[in-house]
């Protein structure tokens, strides 16, 4: 093979430099080292590379020809040993991230182009799974990061950074109109402020009211602050829940921002429900287990997060 590692870097910097002694210093080496490697080149590939007529060589039409891919070589050589050297620092062969389905419309992958940016050769996996499942795909090493909401007990398994938060409104369809209907007869004739008073779902009513509940795949795993129905149907998916809440078939917990532009078009309407204002406002965190030591790549995503969150609050 005529075309090594050593000969293109020295090939590319007597292109670079305009000659034998300029690539030399840059290379340090001495002059003759870098002729002899490249008159070794030529023989071996039977084609002069530099015409040695005048003061200085000059780059043959052959030479132009294979600079492109030189310089492409060289850009993998150089790519394949940052690579290499980032493993050697604990860089990830794969990052992979846990992420609650409710929470994929957020904000969550933008740190990712500056950690890219970093580790050009670093692959990355999503999974989506919900919130109970992504815990458990972290504590069981199948996934680095989970992205979900803040959980009701700290777990001392693990630690978290937050990313920011999200609201969770009731919604329903105006489909649901047994019930609309008969709300709207028990507030007829009570003026408000502006005319009548829409009707509205006391907690009791809500309870006799079918809900789809985005949640684990296992049963016992369920966050009963979101429960508010005797009558419950489970999805693991949050497209899923909003198929079913728009069919009027129930209603159900959904992330206001995939909801809103559903609102404003009237296929969806929130639930106004009595002393209760309607929106639950939850943090969301990444979180990792403490009993496994973070790869360079989880390492520098954190940091990412921290510094964009502290230029949002120094904003």
């Amino acid at each position: 093979m005529a075309f090594t590692s050593d000969n293109v870097q020295v090939f590319l910097a007597v292109l670079d430099k305009g000659s034998f002694s300029a690539a030399a210093r840059s290379l340090s080496r001495v002059p003759s080292a870098v002729s002899m490697t490249i008159s070794l080149l030529e023989a071996e590939l039977d084609i002069p590379l530099f015409d040695r007529a005048g003061r200085e060589p000059r780059p043959t039409a052959a030479a132009l020809a294979l600079e492109p891919q030189a310089r492409l070589l060289a850009q993998q050589l150089a790519q394949l040993n940052r690579q290499a050297e980032a493993l050697q620092m604990g860089l990830e062969e794969r990052l992979t991230f846990a992420i609650a389905p409710e929470l994929l419309s957020t904000g969550w992958a933008e740190p990712l182009a500056a950690l890219i940016a970093e580790f050009p050769t670093l692959a990355l996996e999503v999974l989506a799974a919900p919130q109970t499942d992504a815990l458990e795909l972290v504590h069981g090493g199948r996934a680095h990061l989970a992205l979900v909401f803040e959980r009701p007990a700290i777990d001392g398994r693990e630690d978290f950074q937050e990313m920011g938060q999200e609201t969770l409104v009731a919604v329903m369809s105006p489909q649901f109109a047994p019930w609309l209907e008969s709300l709207a007869e028990k507030r007829a004739g009570k003026p408000g402020p502006g005319g009548p008073l829409p009707p509205t779902l006391d907690i009791g009513q809500l309870a006799r009211t079918r809900q789809v509940l985005v949640a684990s795949r296992d049963p016992q795993q369920t966050d009963m602050r979101f429960v508010f129905s005797r009558q419950l149907w489970r999805t693991d998916s949050h497209q899923a829940a909003l198929s079913l809440i728009s069919a009027g078939l129930a209603w159900g917990w959904l992330p206001k921002g995939l909801v809103e532009p559903h609102i404003l078009t009237g296929h969806l309407m929130e639930i106004p429900v009595e002393n209760l204002s309607n929106g639950t406002t939850l943090f969301v965190d990444w979180v990792w287990s403490r009993e496994r030591a973070l790869g360079l790549g989880a390492q520098r995503f954190i940091a990412l997060m921290r510094e964009r969150r502290a230029r949002r609050h120094a904003g």
